[in-house]
């Protein structure tokens, strides 16, 4: 019996992209239905007198949060204009409800005598203890060497858990600037620290606008920038370019950003916005689970001493990160998503 292996061959071929069709046409329907159902939670939310804690609004930003954070097909940036502007004003609304969240938590840890020992009655603090720990061990892995000695916080909050916890479980040597444009909110942060000297001599909360700050940025390591500075993308856009101006070379750059139905909750941003900033893009990590940010590992290019530059008849040149990582930055611009969770360094 003799078999035509290329009618065979096509054959399966076909029943690949018959099942790719059914399984494009069900993410279809499921992207369909996550989105009706995050635009119907966005409208109830809108209509909310306000978005203190209280059980209504604890519950329908519990609801939407569970619709966003599982895996999803959904590509935000590709939304039409209604829905982009449905999205624009969700992240808007979190924001307000997660900083009013923040306030309120704030307050109550201030009553205790030492606060630092409360910070688990913050619902979500866990997911900062695993937030802070994806961003350490990618730091270290990225941008190896000395420990940072100097560290900014830009966008820190009433409740700087991303800071606590990175300065007493990771950077136990380093100092923390915690920047942000509301005095009331350093105010608060300020006194969660009163009862912890050696922490607090560590702290520094300061008011300003991120487009203020400049030749600070110089003297800091690393720089963490929080997912709602620049909430839309030319603001983020702005904010990076700024970072990428007063930063020192060699200096290391953590974004938070989001990705799949995540992005209904914080703004995404793109790496190469952070590229066209000036930095480096060593590494792009999309968690599953609890966490919710995906986070960008950037570096400013560390410039070479000029006389050795000079030597070679060049002018002033930046050096580039080691292959490996040019290598993986290169791989995470092809790739359109990460979502493998990294062994991270203990």
């Amino acid at each position: 019996m003799v078999v035509d292996m290329g009618k065979k061959e096509d054959e399966l071929v076909q029943q690949a992209v018959n099942q790719q069709q059914v399984q494009k046409e069900e993410d279809d329907d499921d992207v369909q239905a996550l989105v009706h159902k995050i635009a119907g939670l966005a409208a109830a939310i809108a209509k909310l007198p306000s978005l203190s804690p209280s059980p209504e609004v604890n519950a329908l930003f519990t609801e939407l949060v569970t619709a966003c954070v599982p895996p999803s097909a959904v590509d935000v940036e590709k939304l039409g204009p209604e829905l982009q502007e449905m999205r624009a004003r969700l992240i808007r609304l979190c924001a307000d409800a997660e900083g009013l969240l923040e306030a309120h938590y704030s307050d109550l840890l201030a009553a205790f005598d030492n606060p630092l020992d409360h910070l688990a009655l913050f619902p979500y603090f866990n997911n900062y203890i695993l937030l802070s720990e994806l961003e350490h061990g990618l730091l270290a892995r990225h941008v190896p060497g000395p420990a940072p000695a100097r560290v900014a916080f830009l966008g820190s909050g009433p409740l700087p858990l991303s800071s606590l916890v990175l300065a007493a479980r990771h950077l136990p040597a380093a100092s923390f600037d915690n920047y942000d444009i509301c005095g009331e909110a350093n105010e608060r942060a300020r006194r969660l620290v009163r009862a912890d000297a050696e922490l607090g001599a560590r702290m520094a909360f300061r008011t300003s606008d991120v487009a203020l700050v400049t030749r600070e940025l110089a003297s800091y390591d690393v720089v963490f920038l929080a997912a709602l500075v620049g909430m839309a993308a030319e603001e983020k856009a702005r904010v990076v370019e700024h970072l990428g101006r007063h930063m020192a070379p060699g200096g290391a750059l953590v974004v938070r950003s989001a990705h799949g139905a995540r992005g209904f909750l914080y703004p995404v941003v793109d790496p190469e916005e952070i590229r066209r900033g000036g930095f480096d893009v060593l590494a792009v990590h999309h968690p599953e689970g609890e966490v919710i940010n995906s986070v960008i590992i950037a570096r400013k290019p560390a410039v070479l001493v000029e006389a050795q530059a000079h030597a070679h008849g060049h002018g002033a040149v930046l050096s580039r990160p080691c292959q490996c990582c040019e290598m993986e930055a290169r791989a995470h611009q092809k790739m359109e998503e990460v979502t493998s969770m990294e062994q991270l360094p203990s």
